[in-house]
């Protein structure tokens, strides 16, 4: 898990800005979703393709917020990210051939492969019922056909979303800024989410935090998500 913290030079310029660091007081429970990014084994499983190896370090995060969330009446959705290919070509052609080398990309498609094992959630990591799995198949779960992500959230009155999984400044950041361009109440949390460095991960709390939504903890987000009195 990473310890990197947002520096107090940044908390000064959102509270000189604002007036508060924390933008909201308490989300209603019915009204908010965990969405768990990317937390599969084409990441999270040790010499995986685009392995994080800090994504291991959040699971049991992950899984208490979606066991606490669960029963309070919030949304669960897991989102794991799968390619679809044709005659060697992938509906991704933008990112497979220019981002990545052959080697890489050859073995990072075949792990993405709808179907196959490594684009299924994590064997850590255990669904409840209601809970909402999905794929997506580009950084954000919330571009226009990408996911069923917007539709999902639409359908159960979701206007909160708490983010997590990684990475945290790739398909994380990306969902989470659409999300509050959409209008979504939008969280990361800062120990449910996994760089491949400390300075990423920081980098986009420290960016999140000033111009698009909140940055909590686990356990701030547990608080903030509680029906009135």
């Amino acid at each position: 898990m990473h310890t990197a913290q947002i520096r107090q030079e940044i908390i000064d310029r959102v509270l000189d800005r604002r007036g508060r660091l924390h933008l909201f007081d308490r989300f209603e429970p019915n009204e908010t979703a965990l969405v768990v990014i990317d937390m599969q084994p084409t990441f999270v499983a040790p010499g995986s393709p685009a392995e994080v190896p800090a994504s291991r370090g959040i699971v049991a995060n992950i899984q208490r917020l979606a066991d606490v969330l669960r029963p309070r009446g919030a949304l669960i959705c897991w989102v794991t990210h799968a390619n679809s290919q044709t005659a060697g070509c992938s509906d991704w052609n933008g990112f497979f051939d220019y981002f990545v080398a052959d080697d890489v990309r050859a073995k990072t498609l075949a792990s993405l492969k709808p179907g196959s094992p490594d684009t299924l959630l994590w064997h850590e990591l255990t669904p409840g019922p209601g809970d909402v799995s999905l794929f997506k198949n580009r950084y954000s779960a919330l571009i226009q056909g990408s996911s069923d992500l917007k539709e999902t959230l639409d359908e159960s009155g979701i206007r909160n979303l708490l983010v997590t999984g990684t990475k945290t400044n790739v398909c994380c950041e990306a969902t989470a800024r659409d999300a509050m361009m959409l209008d979504y109440n939008t969280v990361m949390i800062s120990d449910g989410t996994a760089a491949l460095s400390e300075e990423e991960h920081r980098a986009t709390l420290e960016t999140f935090i000033q111009q698009f939504g909140d940055v909590l903890t686990a356990d701030e987000a547990i608080e903030l998500v509680r029906s009135c009195p």
